[in-house]
């Protein structure tokens, strides 16, 4: 793994930890490239029955590192942030998700794809994509209404308005809210209970519970088309340039 991914297994527990806190675990391609494996790894490891992902000192993860997806924008599906993204939505394991301080863009996005999430009192959940010029990713566009509607779903796509942990619960997508400093120990406990549980039966209730796996597929291979035609469209260029800029867009007639 790269530095700024750490991964250690015991316990039947594979923790996977972004550990890139000056850039408030901005994610990097070589980063999504560790997730990836981790992810695998942790799957064809008999003795890992429950995956974590946490992020550390404060941050889960700010989204894409902007300097790098300004330069080399990811098109196309063999990109590593899409690989990423078919690992951990066709993890057969128990995934658990430990959030504290922020979650931008794919930092909310991926927790659609966990199978239970703990909160930090403090975590804050941000959707900017319409803001940056862009369209939803990883299947959020059709989970998302899945969970709290398309009205309430539009406040936080359309609108990009963020939202508290408070509210994470409430809508369903995340499972606990705890004290900021007990988001780790909290999710290493919860992994632990069902590490301890039959493995072939918590396999099976995650699937059982699990929407469609080719309707997720498909859904992500179409944002993704979507995506990176905004990302070639001149409103997208405008909307990324005047975000790094720090001024408002100019989109036109």
């Amino acid at each position: 793994m790269v530095g700024e991914i750490v991964y250690r297994a015991e316990g039947g527990i594979a923790q996977i930890k972004i550990d890139r806190p000056d850039k408030k675990n901005a994610l990097t391609a070589s980063m999504y490239a560790a997730l990836t494996d981790a992810i695998r790894a942790a799957e064809a490891e008999p003795a890992v029955r429950v995956i974590v992902i946490l992020g550390s000192e404060g941050a889960f993860t700010a989204g894409n590192d902007l300097q790098e997806f300004l330069q080399d924008p990811p098109t196309g599906l063999d990109r590593p942030v899409y690989r990423f993204m078919a690992a951990l939505a066709g993890a057969e394991k128990v995934v658990v998700a430990g959030v504290s301080g922020l979650a931008v863009g794919i930092g909310t996005t991926l927790l659609l794809h966990c199978d239970l999430v703990v909160a930090g009192d403090t975590a804050r959940f941000s959707l900017p994509f319409v803001t940056l010029g862009l369209v939803p990713e990883f299947a959020s566009s059709l989970l998302l209404p899945q969970l709290i509607g398309r009205q309430l779903t539009g406040k936080h796509l359309l609108l990009a308005e963020p939202f508290d942990a408070g509210k994470a619960l409430a809508y369903g997508v995340v499972s606990e809210v705890v004290a900021a400093a007990q988001v780790e120990a909290v999710t290493m406990e919860w992994a632990a209970r069902i590490a301890a549980k039959a493995p072939r039966a918590v396999i099976e209730t995650k699937r059982l519970l699990k929407p469609e796996p080719l309707q997720i597929a498909r859904r992500i291979a179409a944002e993704a088309a979507t995506f990176s035609a905004q990302l070639e469209s001149k409103e997208g260029k405008e909307a990324l340039g005047a975000f790094v800029e720090k001024r408002a867009p100019q989109f036109g007639a």
